[in-house]
């Protein structure tokens, strides 16, 4: 069974050649993030997601999170490797300097992160929800919430949650029913019970920190009545030492399809007299700053589809190359031959990795564009490249994770009859990854956020933006057509452009009938998702293919960019084409699938 190879040197060129690295670290916070530095960043963790934590991933399946008695035991390995982490200061890489991190753009840790996602999925998820949970109190925590708990939240000493929903809740935090009554000394007592709470309990670090969602007595209803809550599974004493355990208890697990290795777990708050929490920012404004935790999330979670399929597509590769079946069929009474030699088995695989490819360009483009947008001086061009970023969220977490699945499937059936046995390791990526496209807001609930909040509520200016962007690419792609590789940038121009089209006539249809009809857009959501990813997508391979021939033309020999101008003309030829008929479903896919009564399903 293989291990996990980093993809370094595609992250570099993703990083240097489409995510601008070098105009990244002339903007005012970023100078220490040069080249050179992230080259050294991105060897350094390569070694620790492939020494460490990859051969860690089939025994954490296989051995996975157990619970007893309220507590929570991680599989052999995962306490020293999270040791390791911590003391290699993995885990204050993007964070704040004032508060311990060391500063690097976000783009870089988007980068660092994916390893550790590949490399095993399930240990990930710690880090994950811990910077999300440090990013909430940063933007919007006291200055004496900030002074007790970030230092050791940036180091990795203690973890962080997301405490959202509960069982009668689910995607629907308007039903949020946990409590907070305010206390004489200006805390709250929390009771109520959480579910679906990644890394809530474990042995991992020496304390949690739980951010709550509530209710205060003088609350109002729905959304606006939902307060945020620092609630720590142990208190903190005025030395910055941990104190009395807090009455937060894990009482059970989930017993899950995949990521075995991470706990999810129920919490319970209260159950002995009430759980002492602490108000984040003004009361009732919970869900506006959770969603600062959602957003940092929902990106990593996109990572997450990319990372696996990353590892589904190397461990198909390494298959198809050993595995020997079949003759070539080109070759009448020919030898036995590996299976990458036949052709379904070669779209497969270049399937797989063409897609991988276009969304870790896309999700490293939008990286680089919030890290722009922090640190710009310039106001205008901080708000262009927040409100591309805000539109692109849904789409890097929606369509990376859809992806990821067709992707770790494709790996199944690459391997054939052994991919669904769990020896090969094939089915584990695919169990994995099944949950990317479900936490943090379901591929459902981000393209209703796409084509309401971030498309018909400005009438599509942001979109319409981006197009405009797309289509400048034509003239670039029209003049290598006629050159050593005019034959791949014929095809990739001239699906590119139809895919472009086939966006632009979805989207306009979108911004013009989503106040008139909502019900009938949103039928054509999540296919409006896809075709946005797909087009995005194709654009970034695009660029990558121009770059790929400059550096041909300029006399570099590396095979790295004849593969690139060849994956992008596959991507063209397989997935662009795809875009019409995703405009097709979007425009005009409502009449059936409103059609039927309720009861005739």
């Amino acid at each position: 069974m293989s291990e996990y190879i980093a993809p370094v040197r595609d992250m570099q060129f993703v990083l240097k050649e489409l995510a601008g690295l070098e105009r990244l670290s002339q903007l005012p916070g970023c100078e220490e993030a040069t080249p050179d530095l992230v080259d050294a960043v991105l060897e350094e963790a390569a070694k620790f997601a492939e020494g460490v934590l990859s051969p860690l991933n089939v025994p954490g399946d296989q051995e996975g999170a157990r619970w007893h008695d309220k507590a929570v035991t991680m599989p052999k390995g995962f306490r020293e490797a999270y040791q390791q982490f911590v003391e290699n200061g993995w885990s204050a890489l993007a964070c704040e300097p004032e508060f311990g991190g060391q500063g690097l753009p976000k783009v870089v840790n988007a980068a660092v992160t994916e390893m550790w996602k590949s490399a095993n999925h399930a240990f990930s998820l710690c880090p994950l929800l811990t910077t999300g949970a440090i990013e909430a109190l940063v933007l919007a925590g006291s200055d004496e919430l900030k002074a007790t708990y970030l230092e050791k939240m940036v180091s990795g000493v203690w973890t962080g949650t997301m405490n959202l929903t509960e069982p009668n809740a689910g995607s629907d935090l308007a039903a949020v029913r946990s409590k907070a009554e305010p206390q004489a000394d200006g805390s709250y007592k929390i009771f109520g019970q959480k579910i679906f709470i990644t890394y809530g309990e474990h042995d991992l670090a020496e304390n949690i920190v739980h951010l709550v969602l509530a209710r205060t007595p003088t609350a109002p209803e729905g959304v606006k009545g939902i307060s945020l809550f620092v609630v720590p599974k142990f208190m903190v004493n005025a030395d910055g030492s941990l104190g009395a355990r807090n009455d937060a208890w894990c009482v059970s697990i989930e017993h899950k399809l995949g990521i075995h290795a991470s706990p999810t777990a129920v919490m319970a708050y209260g159950d002995h007299g009430g759980a002492i929490g602490y108000l984040v920012g003004e009361e009732n404004r919970g869900l506006e700053y959770m969603f600062i935790m959602m957003n940092a999330a929902r990106f990593g979670v996109g990572l997450e589809g990319i990372a696996d399929g990353e590892r589904a597509y190397q461990r198909a590769v390494t298959y198809a190359k050993d595995r020997i079946q079949g003759t070539d069929i080109g070759v009448r009474g020919g030898p036995k031959v590996a299976i990458i030699n036949h052709p379904d088995v070669r779209r497969m695989l270049l399937s797989m990795k063409s897609q991988v490819e276009a969304a870790r360009a896309l999700a490293y483009v939008v990286g680089a564009a919030h890290d722009t947008a922090i640190h710009h001086p310039d106001p205008e061009t901080r708000k262009q490249n927040q409100a591309f970023v805000d539109l692109m969220i849904p789409v890097v977490k929606g369509w990376s994770t859809e992806m990821g699945i067709e992707v770790a499937s494709t790996g199944v059936q690459v391997h054939g009859g052994m991919g669904f046995i769990e020896e090969t390791g094939a089915a584990q990526h695919l169990r994995d990854v099944r949950i990317s496209a479900i936490y943090e807001g379901t591929t459902g609930i981000q393209a209703n956020d796409l084509i309401g909040r971030k498309m018909a509520r400005e009438g599509g200016a942001t979109i319409k933006a981006v197009i405009a962007l797309m289509k400048q690419l034509d003239g670039q792609l029209a003049e290598q057509s006629g050159g050593k590789n005019g034959e791949h940038f014929a095809a990739i121009r001239q699906r590119f452009a139809a895919g472009v089209a086939a966006l632009e006539q979805a989207a306009e249809w979108i911004v013009a009938n989503y106040g008139k009809d909502v019900r009938a857009v949103s039928v054509g959501a999540a296919p409006f998702l896809w075709l946005f990813g797909i087009v995005a997508g194709g654009w970034q391979m695009a660029r990558a293919a121009l770059v790929a021939q400059a550096k041909i033309d300029g006399g570099d020999a590396d095979p790295f960019y004849p593969a690139k101008i060849v994956t992008a003309r596959f991507f063209a030829d397989h997935q662009l084409t795809r875009a019409q008929g995703l405009a097709t479903t979007v425009v005009e896919g409502a009449a059936g699938a409103l059609a039927l009564d309720e009861s005739m399903f």
